[in-house]
């Protein structure tokens, strides 16, 4: 897949139904940082997230049966530094953030909402580890 150079955020998200319509939040971080603004129309493109996938198994009668597709290598590598926004805290206590197609990355000695640069420093297939390099402000 093909990513714009116009992307202004990414984040996961559930799509909800609210009185006869169907609602897709915006973390209030992606406003706070700039690169949305309230009121304003965008373009939106949903992809599937592993969280749907468990929903479909549930609804089997109704799902389309999916094309069985090939496994993914993860979205980031050894060695490669990216600056991102801490979404989580896991149950060790460690920073989560999750990148391209909402795969997980683990931050230690990290807090919720701080943003950071970071260094991946180990790549499993779902999951991967990182240092912090550089703490980051929101207004940068």
């Amino acid at each position: 897949m093909e990513i714009s150079e116009e992307l202004r955020c990414l984040f996961s998200g559930k799509v909800e139904e609210r009185d006869g319509s169907y609602v897709v939040e915006v973390p209030e971080q992606e406003i706070r940082l700039g690169e949305l603004q309230a009121d304003e129309t965008y373009r939106v493109a949903v992809l599937p997230s592993s969280a749907t996938n468990e929903t479909n198994e549930t609804n089997d009668t109704e799902a389309d049966p999916q094309p069985e597709q090939a496994p993914q290598t993860p979205p980031v590598q050894e060695g490669e530094q990216r600056t991102v926004e801490i979404e989580d805290i896991g149950d060790q206590g460690d920073g989560i953030t999750r990148v391209e197609r909402g795969f997980v990355v683990i931050v230690p000695d990290t807090k919720q909402s701080e943003r950071v640069t970071i260094e991946i420093t180990d790549v499993r297939e779902n999951v991967a580890f990182a240092e912090v390099i550089e703490r980051v402000s929101y207004y940068e």
